[in-house]
């Protein structure tokens, strides 16, 4: 970890870090827009992960309701991953030193990576079997809930 430290340093040096952090207002609106987009890209998730467990809009097809959702989902995870970089470099000394923010940004990536391929993979099939679909949806929301837990937990470290 040690080897990141000038990244972090780096960051909380940004005219941008120092912005946000000099600024009554600024952190909080950014944290609110960045809350706003996790709780759009979990809603549309869970939407999808439900259909494949074979609990919610039965009568769609699996592919039709994931990408009718897929530009909702998309735009919420790039406002909260641009978001979620201007919250960083407000407070980067701190997120160095935060083990719930290194458990968050590996989960996030692991969320980001299964999403991409075995997620997409398993909603954009017509013959994805049951057990596969359910493990998919398991995994996937194991996952995104678990960015938003760990992320919940760097305000109490």
């Amino acid at each position: 970890m040690e080897t990141l430290l000038p990244f972090f340093q780096w960051c909380n040096d940004t005219a941008l870090g120092a912005a946000i952090r000099d600024s009554r207002v600024l952190f909080p609106i950014i944290e609110s827009i960045h809350l706003l987009a996790l709780t759009v890209l979990l809603g549309t998730i869970v939407v999808v992960d439900l259909r494949l467990l074979g609990q919610g809009l039965r009568l769609q097809k699996v592919p039709v309701v994931a990408r009718s959702l897929a530009p909702l989902t998309l735009w919420s995870l790039l406002t909260m991953l641009v978001t979620g970089f201007m919250l960083f470099a407000s407070e980067a000394m701190k997120s160095y030193a935060s083990p719930p923010f290194r458990v968050k940004m590996v989960m996030l990536g692991i969320a980001v990576a299964f999403h991409w391929t075995v997620f997409r993979g398993a909603v954009n099939s017509e013959s994805t079997g049951r057990l596969r679909s359910a493990a998919t949806a398991v995994v996937s929301l194991t996952l995104w809930f678990g960015v938003a837990m760990a992320g919940r937990a760097i305000g109490f470290y």
